[in-house]
């Protein structure tokens, strides 16, 4: 192993040893693949995970493909591809009906200011481990009985899973075919994606998720999650996909400028087009520039993200539900244990 491999390996094991951690994956690789680390505490290196939330990155480029192959624009009301669903008071800001006005970018771009269903009811269920299956219509339910976040459009992005169940539906209705065998097809087959797949119930159970110090068993509840955060994956996987994803291998590259077209979400990051911008500023760092990262985190502590001016890319998870910002915190150590190899050469 070398130097470098050790000191990352010593690394996940210091973080894995910390309270309620039960597991921890981590892959870094350089662009140029000189740098190529792959480890784990608490499971095998090679072990299937949720990678949650990371899954808006799948939705993301499935929307993207389906509009170069002309058969969306991203500027038509999701009211008028879903007929079967009636959007007219989902989204109801001081009087004002928004719902049939909505549109693709503004799910893609997070600026809706839909409520955000799972933030209500399934969040709490599920850190209780309480399993239980939904559907879009049990979706729109819950969001119409939140309190909106925002009217739509309005220059800042508000994050929000009820717009990607949406775009689930959209992708649905516009193929003709379930949203997992779209991601094999469109995704998985092309990049040769053997252990990726969207979770069904009837699945063999990846890594065990935890709150705390509680192991969660949810077949149905992350079964029902699909389009915003219910694909499994691996370490290797997900590096493969997001070097696709960063290298605009998945779709036409004029999307680029739309893609990291970044609106303020909340400190510090921003978001495009199924895509977080993490870059804390210098005063938080002693005044030392620090490392821009570029991906999607999820509510189960996964990560997939690029490091563009380094051109690092980093991938894993936490496995807990109740610890979500820990990767940012990982990640800027491992970006600050590069920086240190890197001095020394």
């Amino acid at each position: 192993m070398t130097t470098l491999n050790h000191d990352l390996q010593k690394l996940i094991d210091a973080e894995a040893s910390t309270a309620n951690t039960h597991s921890l994956l981590l892959a870094v690789q350089s662009g140029d693949r000189r740098v190529d680390f792959k480890g784990s505490a608490g499971a095998a290196a090679d072990a299937r995970f949720f990678i949650a939330s990371v899954t808006k990155m799948f939705t993301a480029t499935l929307i993207l493909q389906l509009k170069d192959q002309g058969l969306i624009d991203l500027d038509t009301t999701a009211q008028s591809i879903l007929s079967q669903y009636d959007l007219s008071d989902l989204h109801v800001v001081k009087g004002r009906a928004y719902g049939p006005q909505l549109t693709i970018r503004h799910l893609l771009h997070q600026t809706s200011g839909l409520a955000d269903y799972y933030e209500g009811d399934v969040a709490i269920a599920i850190k209780q481990g309480h399993d239980q299956a939904y559907d879009l219509n049990d979706v729109l339910r819950m969001s119409k009985a939140l309190p909106p976040l925002a009217a739509p459009g309005r220059g800042r992005s508000y994050y929000s899973d009820t717009n990607w169940q949406l775009l689930g539906a959209i992708i649905e209705t516009v193929t003709g075919r379930p949203f997992g065998d779209v991601v094999q097809t469109q995704i998985c087959a092309p990049l040769g994606l053997k252990h990726t797949s969207v979770h069904g119930p009837d699945q063999p159970a990846p890594l065990t998720l935890y709150n705390r110090s509680r192991p969660l068993h949810l077949p149905l509840s992350l079964s029902s999650m699909g389009p915003d955060g219910g694909i499994v994956s691996t370490l290797d996987d997900m590096l493969v996909f997001l070097r696709a994803y960063m290298g605009n291998a998945l779709f036409d590259p004029r999307h680029e400028a739309d893609v990291r077209a970044f609106n303020k979400l909340f400190f510090p990051l921003q978001y495009g087009f199924g895509l977080m911008r993490f870059k804390l500023p210098r005063w938080l760092n002693l005044f030392r520039e620090t490392p821009e990262l570029i991906g999607h985190s999820g509510a189960s502590g996964s990560f997939a993200f690029h490091a563009p001016k380094e051109d690092i890319f980093l991938t894993g998870t936490f496995n807990q539900v109740d610890a979500p910002k820990r990767p940012f915190a990982l990640m800027m150590k491992v970006m600050h244990w590069l920086q240190r190899h890197g001095d020394r050469t």
